[in-house]
């Protein structure tokens, strides 16, 4: 059985946002050589998601709608957490919302998708670098 590794950085310049990252886990899987087997990418950070969903501006939208909904960002007072000096209390609730890992099916060297998926990288404390592990296991 083949192992492989590899971080995705992203710096999304907004406080939040998604952002399509099935090219790179495409391009990770072709460097791995693995024609079957699992892809695991997860958010090493606590206020960053991975999710799979469709590429649809509408749907994006209505994420982040929902989103503000169950867990706005103001007030700040909202969240027993913001009290250390942080301002991402949200941030933390809507990644535990959105989830922190998708697990991805290889078959004949190819994601093995349904229909409209695709992997997305959400950011719900932007504006600095953070990393997104892949991890490719299988023959």
């Amino acid at each position: 059985m083949k192992s492989y590794r590899k971080e995705l950085w992203f710096e999304v310049s907004s406080r939040r946002g998604f952002v399509n990252i099935t090219p790179q886990v495409e391009a990770c899987l072709r460097e791995s050589d693995i024609m079957e087997g699992l892809i695991l990418c997860n958010a090493m950070h606590i206020t960053a998601s991975v999710f799979i969903n469709d590429d649809e501006r509408g749907l994006h939208q209505d994420f982040e709608r929902w989103l503000e909904q169950l867990a706005p960002h103001e007030p700040l007072t909202l969240y027993q957490h913001n009290i250390t000096g942080e301002d991402n209390g949200d941030g933390h609730l809507k990644r535990t919302i959105m989830g922190r890992e998708v697990v991805v099916a290889v078959t004949a060297g190819q994601l093995d998708f349904g229909p409209w998926e695709q992997i997305f990288y959400g950011e719900f404390d932007g504006r600095r670098r953070k990393r997104v592990l892949v991890k490719i296991i299988g023959d």
